[in-house]
């Protein structure tokens, strides 16, 4: 079995949505063979809380507005550390980047197929990694530390 052409036209809807606001290590996986409750997944990232809630709230106005789509469970919202958007056909992830590297919800998936997603959505990888680099460089500048 695989995903459905509903299940990957809100994970592509979700996938630019969040790339629009900037969402780190946007991926996708086809899990329907391994699981009865779903389809996919969409894993996605941000550096701070209130990108993380701004990223969640596009996405579930993206697919409200274009897909008719309301999610039916929503969680984690009020620490906005990880937000768990449930829309039945697919599970969208929104997670803190140190959550995401702890949790590592990758591994889990990793035998699963890869869903291709819009280019701004694959453009985001690396992103994360990116944005570490350059915060470790600011705070020790900050700090006055030599590299």
């Amino acid at each position: 079995m695989t995903a459905t052409d509903r299940s990957i036209e809100l994970i592509n809807t979700a996938a630019q949505a969040a790339a629009d606001k900037l969402a780190h290590d946007i991926i996708a996986y086809d899990v329907s063979d391994v699981l009865s409750i779903t389809d996919a997944f969409l894993l996605a990232s941000a550096p701070n809380d209130r990108q993380v809630k701004s990223i969640v709230d596009e996405i579930e106005e993206r697919l409200n507005k274009e897909l008719g789509a309301k999610p039916v469970r929503r969680e984690g919202d009020r620490e906005a550390r990880w937000v768990l958007l449930d829309y039945v056909d697919i599970v969208v992830h929104v997670q803190h980047s140190e959550e995401r590297v702890f949790y590592a919800l990758e591994r889990l998936w990793k035998d699963c197929p890869e869903l291709d997603l819009p280019d701004e959505a694959k453009a985001t990888r690396g992103k994360a990694a990116e944005h570490a680099r350059f915060q470790a460089e600011e705070d020790s500048a900050g700090t006055g530390e030599l590299r």
